[in-house]
């Protein structure tokens, strides 16, 4: 694995899903609503054709955007929000036809502009759900571009477009093996959104800016990668060459947040998965993860988790057994 490859690594730390739930046709007039989510889950859209506007319900900065054909959106942090064609005009009925991979093919009567888009969720388990929350803004958007040249054509944007393509022959043509294709596809999906938008040249706040800032890729891909070793603000300053002051205000002003909190981030998320092993001790978990005192680990387990690390094994194997 290439030094610098965090995004592998996060990756291989948590497990994340994805289904789609709606394939949207509709004609202006039109609007959609979408409560907020639980933690642990992300919708998604994918703009095929036309334009749409999202309006966010609880916010006290932006409040509207609009969406073309080719960007696609991710609500990290599951606010709520409606998604319309920007008239204000009252939307009609909608029918809805179910897909035999339980997604649903939503029409509408509308003659106005129109709109195709794929609408679907990530769902990230516990405790993971804590580490992409803060590691991703709550808004995040990418275009994915087809018919580049040259040596775009192994860009991000570009593969988020063929693979849109055939997330969309999936879900339009409702054959045998559609939901497990495209339950295996959203997987991707999440993925190339994540690279995209680290190749953007406006990477968005979290842990994709830190990307963009390259001086500070030598610590993330250290955390990452050995996120055992026991740490320090020197160390990580001295991968990067930086002074310790330096490099602790260039990580905080990037990420929001210090290094030794995105490091315990990491580490809880690497004990969770441990702590499923039946054959580890909440000793060896605490060990496997850079803690010498089961005490200090216990204690910053339930700070990010909220229950005991035996109270997380015991729930982990409840959920295994349904």
């Amino acid at each position: 694995m290439p030094q610098a490859d965090w995004l592998s690594r996060l990756l291989q730390i948590i497990t994340v899903t994805g289904q789609l739930e709606i394939c949207c046709s509709y004609g202006a007039p039109w609007r959609l609503a979408k409560s907020q989510c639980a933690a642990h889950e992300i919708p998604y859209h994918i703009v095929l054709n036309g334009r749409t506007v999202i309006e966010f319900l609880e916010t006290d900065t932006e409040t509207a955007k609009e969406l073309v054909g080719g960007d696609i959106i991710l609500l990290p942090h599951g606010s709520a929000y409606v998604l319309h064609d920007g008239s204000g005009a009252p939307a009609g009925p909608t029918v809805v036809r179910q897909g035999s991979g339980g997604w649903a093919f939503k029409k509408n009567g509308g003659s106005g502009e129109r709109l195709d888009m794929l609408c679907g969720r990530f769902f990230i388990g516990r405790p993971h759900d804590r580490l992409i929350r803060n590691c991703l803004p709550a808004k995040l958007v990418v275009r994915s571009i087809e018919g580049l040249a040259g040596d775009d054509t192994g860009s991000a944007s570009n593969h988020l477009a063929n693979l849109v393509a055939l997330m969309r022959m999936e879900a339009t043509s409702d054959k045998p093996g559609g939901d497990a294709i495209l339950r295996g596809l959203s997987s991707v999906l999440f993925t190339l959104v994540l690279r995209a938008a680290s190749e953007s040249e406006s990477a968005p706040e979290g842990l994709l800016a830190l990307t963009g800032y390259s001086r500070l890729t030598p610590a993330i891909a250290g955390m990452f990668g050995d996120p055992t070793r026991h740490w320090n603000l020197i160390d990580l300053a001295d991968l990067c060459g930086m002074s310790r002051a330096t490099f602790a205000r260039h990580f905080q002003d990037k990420l929001g947040r210090s290094a030794a909190d995105l490091l315990t981030d990491i580490r809880m998320s690497l004990a969770a998965n441990e702590l499923k092993k039946p054959t580890m001790s909440i000793e060896a978990v605490a060990e496997s993860v850079g803690y010498q005192s089961v005490a200090a680990f216990r204690r910053m387990f339930i700070d990010r988790t909220g229950t005991t690390p035996a109270q997380w094994r015991r729930l982990a194997r409840e959920r295994a057994s349904k």
